[in-house]
């Protein structure tokens, strides 16, 4: 990506009180790079505030600057946008998925099929080990496992996925040149080595409370879904659930004890639905779709698609390819104009981009060859 354009994304991402959804619509009106170049009276006709503009006009170069410098300083950081190949398309089809990623690792890993692990920082000896073990066993069937990085049962997440010899990311609440909490920053190196951190903060942002309900969407974002270990009731891990269900992921629970508060919460999500799991096996029986896509049939599948496409009625997917136009079109729109889940959509477009047939860009997907 050409730097103008990185910094402009940057310079955007990180305007006061402009989230997400806010930038979206802003991005509807123009591109970053000419957006960034608006005098200050255009910026107040699209709707910014005095405290957004003196942001752009007086300290954006600056935290920009910051920024790329930060990237500059090792081959393994990385700073990816929705236009980058790299940026997962699964967390492209979030509601509220952030502009701006900066990873330190491996960024081709986000792409992988994941399992998000989290639980209670407080955990049992017995959640602990549970959270090793299934981590260990579903990296070892080929997963990457997901967390936050906490102490309790993230940690142990991260650790059973490396001694499983697969790979894990853990996305932080904080900036990655601020890693938290300090006791993690040994596993963090070998995260780093092994698959990546990952943050939507700039690299010096300090850990803040209200960071971290705010990271857990991107954690349930990136998988496919979330296994809940040990969780009390009005637990971070709750919130995760809840996104992973706004999201249409599967969430799985290990059932606990009804006389221990730490696994309230999760028996209580049981309840509203989620699926019980004694062992790692049931996890991937529920995702054998997406398993046996990633794993075993995507060599074959690229072989075959990269053939010139000929007509829509020999397209793998002529419903969902009739509904994608010139236009951008998000992904939660193209699920509901043909009826198929999310996760399916995302598993068609993939194919079809493969083959030549749409473009991923900001906003969504268009045709390719429009002009």
């Amino acid at each position: 990506m050409q730097e103008e354009v990185l910094m402009a994304w940057l310079m955007l991402s990180f305007v006061p009180r402009l989230g997400p959804k806010r930038l979206a619509r802003l991005l509807s009106i123009d591109a970053p790079h000419h957006l960034v170049q608006y005098s200050p009276q255009q910026w107040q006709a699209v709707g910014l505030k005095a405290d957004q503009i003196d942001y752009l006009t007086q300290h954006a170069h600056q935290q920009v600057n910051e920024c790329l410098a930060w990237q500059a300083a090792s081959a393994q950081r990385h700073i990816i946008t929705p236009l980058h190949s790299t940026y997962p398309p699964l967390l492209k089809s979030i509601s509220a998925a952030p502009s701006v990623l900066f990873v330190e690792g491996d960024p081709q890993c986000l792409t992988e099929p994941q399992v998000a692990m989290v639980g209670s920082r407080n955990a049992s000896v017995d959640g602990q080990k549970s959270a090793y073990q299934f981590a260990e066993e579903l990296a070892h069937h080929g997963m990457t496992i997901t967390s936050g990085l906490a102490l309790g049962i993230d940690g142990h997440a991260h650790d059973g996925a490396l001694a499983g010899g697969g790979k894990t990311i853990a996305v932080l609440g904080s900036g990655l040149a601020q890693v938290y909490p300090a006791r993690h920053r040994r596993l963090a190196s070998r995260i780093i080595e092994r698959g990546a951190l990952v943050s939507e903060f700039c690299p010096q942002t300090p850990p803040k409370a209200v960071h971290f309900p705010r990271r857990n969407r991107i954690i349930s974002g990136l998988s496919l879904g979330v296994l809940v270990v040990e969780a009390a009731l009005k637990s971070g891990s709750l919130i995760t659930a809840r996104y992973a269900t706004e999201q249409d992921r599967d969430v799985f629970v290990l059932p606990g004890s009804i006389y221990q508060a730490n696994h309230s919460g999760s028996n209580d999500l049981i309840r509203q639905g989620a699926s019980l799991v004694q062992n790692a096996s049931q996890i991937l029986e529920e995702l054998t779709t997406f398993v046996n896509w990633a794993l075993t049939e995507q060599k074959t599948r690229q072989q075959a698609l990269f053939s010139p496409p000929e007509s829509e009625e020999q397209l793998p997917f002529p419903e969902l390819f009739a509904n994608v136009g010139e236009e951008a079109t998000p992904v939660d729109i193209l699920a509901s104009r043909t009826n198929i889940p999310v996760h399916e959509v995302m598993t068609q477009l993939l194919e079809l981009e493969l083959s030549g047939h749409v473009v991923a860009v900001s906003g969504g997907y268009i045709r390719k060859g429009r002009g």
